[in-house]
This record gives structure tokens, sequence and C-alpha cells, in this order.
């Protein structure tokens, strides 16, 4: 077996890159309700390491697990779509 790392990638939305080196990114699910078999749209904000500044509100983006960085950033910047 190779030595390949599978982490989680998530896609969603800058909300906001106010902080220094972080951006909070809104990522949005749909899901089928169990019982009404009505879509429902769940959202979760997630606290993501962008050293470079790179992202802007609005953007985007897409998101990698990565190492805790602080006690809310555990993702990383991966690239601005």
């Amino acid at each position: 077996m190779s030595n390949q790392v599978f982490k989680k990638t998530l896609k969603g939305t800058v909300v906001s890159n106010k902080s220094a080196k972080t951006i909070v990114v809104n990522v949005e699910r749909r899901l089928k309700h169990p019982i009404y078999s009505k879509f429902v749209t769940s959202s979760k904000k997630y606290h993501a390491h962008d050293e470079k500044g790179l992202a802007k509100e609005g953007d985007l983006v897409t998101i990698i697990e990565s190492k805790p960085y602080s006690k809310m950033k555990r993702w990383a910047l991966v690239a601005v779509n």
C-alpha cells in the first residue's frame, strides 16, 4: 500500500477574512429529510488557515483537513476557485 494520506476536502464561500491568516468558510450541503422526503439545505462554518491572505469575502474556495493551528482552526486553504 502507498504512503498516500486521505484528507477531507470541502468547498464553500468565504464569509469573513477579517482575522490575520484566518478565513471563515460557509459550507452548504443538501440532505433529504427522512420523513417528509423534502430536500433541506444545512450549512456550517469552518475556520481555515490562509497563510498568504489570498481569499476575499465572497470567493468560492476549497479547504482541506490539516493540523490544529489554534482552538478553532483545523482546516487549511487549498485553492481559490
